[in-house]
């Protein structure tokens, strides 16, 4: 895991070259490019849906035959394919057959950190029709499910068992991308009793437990999701210092923690029902305890950053919001928490370090 340091100087060189290759062309052209990029992720979906990668794990195909073992028209995939190729998506041989290359490899719905499942979530047409609701949400603030759904996001996912195994498969793969960079960023030796808030099956954790001889862990999440907790902990081997616990964090949260983590919980939430959160933590917590949030902190500067776009996705999904660091010490102040610092890590993600007080 190469350090923060490292990662941001070559994000600021990814930067400047990417200008560079947007300056090469017009500016109506590059916009173009842009803009069709929504026809670049549906045709990455359709790949995924399709379990292209799948098909090619065991070697190269021709046309014909990749159709035949995804179930499409030849004609179509090829073209498709083609398209793929283009954008540096698997790769044609001399010989005219597709295969994998390191980006078609992600695609893959059993590689270490596939991104099928979140390419599968993003071409789904019930996710499209929320963003096509960018437009309101932007104009009044307010998420666009209520309107088109008559109920929240959260209560629609319940109701279409499709969305809900899609969004799922697609948290559980960039909950994957989080772990090695918080791990490797943070010392959490200092704490013997670490909770994990809303933690899922409890994939952080057991990492963080893993790296941490000595500590015992508590996850805590919604009654029917830590019953899924304990093979994934089992596999990594915790099982016998992290014990599970169902709750609401809305409600109360387990005592005793010397640190809560809670990762892509507090985005999800606006701030009057972040502080809510925040606040039954405090209550949980001993004076002194440790906080930490690992969220995307939008930073402040004009360069990209997926956080952003996050951020959007927030509004559109939950009338909900990514954070400055500013932000989160406003949030830290409300519930009781003092922030006192901010650590980068190799992915897009930080940790928002606090104290109760």
């Amino acid at each position: 895991m190469p350090p923060a340091k490292v990662v941001s100087v070559l994000e600021r060189a990814r930067h400047v070259l990417g200008r560079v290759h947007q300056r090469s062309v017009p500016p109506v052209a590059a916009m173009m490019e842009m803009i069709i990029g929504a026809w670049r992720a549906q045709g990455i979906a359709v790949a995924a849906e399709l379990k292209v990668a799948d098909a090619l794990d065991d070697g190269p195909l021709t046309a014909d035959e990749l159709a035949r073992r995804v179930g499409a028209d030849p004609d179509a995939l090829a073209r498709l394919m083609r398209a793929l190729v283009g954008e540096g998506i698997f790769v044609r041989r001399d010989d005219g057959r597709f295969a994998l290359n390191a980006l078609g490899e992600t695609l893959r719905s059993t590689a270490p950190m596939s991104m099928a499942g979140m390419a599968r979530f993003v071409g789904h047409p019930a996710y499209r029709e929320h963003w096509s609701g960018l437009l309101d949400a932007v104009k009044t603030g307010e998420a666009v499910p209520p309107k088109l759904r008559g109920m929240s996001g959260w209560e629609f996912m319940e109701q279409r068992p499709d969305l809900a195994a899609v969004f799922n498969d697609a948290m559980t793969s960039v909950s994957e991308m989080a772990v090695g960079p918080v791990v490797a960023a943070y010392d959490f030796a200092p704490y013997r009793t670490i909770i994990d808030v809303g933690g899922g099956h409890g994939r952080l954790l057991s990492a963080i437990i893993a790296s941490t001889p000595g500590a015992s862990g508590v996850l805590y999440d919604l009654p029917q999701v830590v019953e899924g907790a304990p093979e994934l902990l089992r596999k990594h081997g915790v099982a016998d210092r992290v014990r599970a616990e169902g709750g609401s964090f809305l409600d109360a949260v387990p005592e005793g923690g010397d640190a809560y983590v809670l990762k892509n919980v507090i985005h999800d939430w606006a701030d009057a029902d972040a502080v809510t959160i925040l606040a039954n933590v405090r209550k949980a917590a001993r004076t002194g305890a440790t906080l930490l949030l690992v969220e995307f902190v939008i930073p402040d500067h004009d360069r990209q950053f997926i956080g952003k776009w996050a951020d959007m996705e927030m509004l559109v999904q939950l009338a909900a919001r990514e954070r400055t660091a500013d932000d989160y010490r406003k949030l830290y102040q409300q519930a009781g928490f003092q922030m006192t610092r901010v650590v980068p890590t190799a992915g897009p993600v930080s940790l928002v370090e606090g104290k109760a007080v």
